[in-house]
């Protein structure tokens, strides 16, 4: 649920199936540090909040990455105790960029339970049509995936998705956004790796494999801190009311 003023608030139920992790696991997480305790509110409730989703989408692919309790504690704890939703969403982005691609066959009660809600006909069309239910496969039924036999998802980008949902935006920009994005970070992605052929052409495997590890996390960071700096500029002029140019 949202309060008045747009701000998501969450009892502890609600945020661990948003997050698709048990109570216990996020009351775990708490005594750990690796959560900041909710904001208290009438009856004694504990609320939570956007920022306590992302840090928990944050663990899970530390998690997935393999790394230890300790190791995630010792992550969490350099990062500014104050980071925002939105920066928790990069770390993750960074994190998740070399993580194998994982695909989980989930039951239509497990993906509601993992939405926080039952989701109609109409969202599971714009989660296939994202990319995120992968269609075409045994057991879909009319291009969105079986209940009967469940829904083939893309793990990786079930919460981005979830979390489209409630963009409100038509699913014809969501999806023309979607193509403009593959677009030109497909040309990014040629471009970079025609800069870098030259450089080991005359190399054995080994270095070139080692090569590759090094520098796959230094450029998807170079690429998330420059679109996230255009980006901002960009929403800063449009939300002044000046044109591409400044006038």
């Amino acid at each position: 649920m949202t309060t008045d003023a747009g701000e998501m608030s969450l009892t502890v139920d609600e945020l661990a199936a948003r997050a698709g992790v048990t109570v216990r696991t996020v009351r775990f997480y708490g005594s750990k540090g690796l959560l900041p305790p909710p904001v208290i509110g009438p009856r004694r409730v504990g609320r939570y909040g956007a920022r306590h989703l992302a840090r928990l989408a944050l663990i899970e692919e530390l998690q997935r990455q393999g790394m230890t309790l300790a190791a995630i504690e010792r992550y969490l704890g350099q990062l500014p105790s104050d980071l925002s939703a939105y920066d928790l969403a990069i770390h993750r982005a960074v994190v998740a960029s070399w993580a194998p691609d994982s695909v989980e066959t989930l039951s239509r009660a497990e993906l509601d339970r993992r939405a926080g809600r039952v989701l109609a006909d109409e969202e599971l069309e714009r989660l296939a049509a994202a990319g995120v239910l992968l269609t075409g496969d045994a057991g879909d039924t009319e291009g969105t995936g079986g209940a009967e036999d469940g829904f083939r998802v893309d793990t990786g980008l079930l919460r981005l998705g979830l979390e489209l949902l409630d963009v409100p935006l038509s699913q014809g920009t969501v999806l023309a956004a979607r193509e403009v994005l593959m677009e030109h970070s497909r040309a990014a992605a040629r471009e970079l790796a025609r800069l870098f052929r030259g450089e080991v052409a005359e190399r054995d495997t080994r270095d070139v494999r080692d090569l590759s590890a090094h520098i796959h996390p230094l450029v998807v960071q170079a690429l998330l801190t420059t679109f996230q700096r255009s980006l901002r500029e960009e929403l800063s002029e449009l939300l002044s009311g000046e044109g591409p140019s400044g006038g």
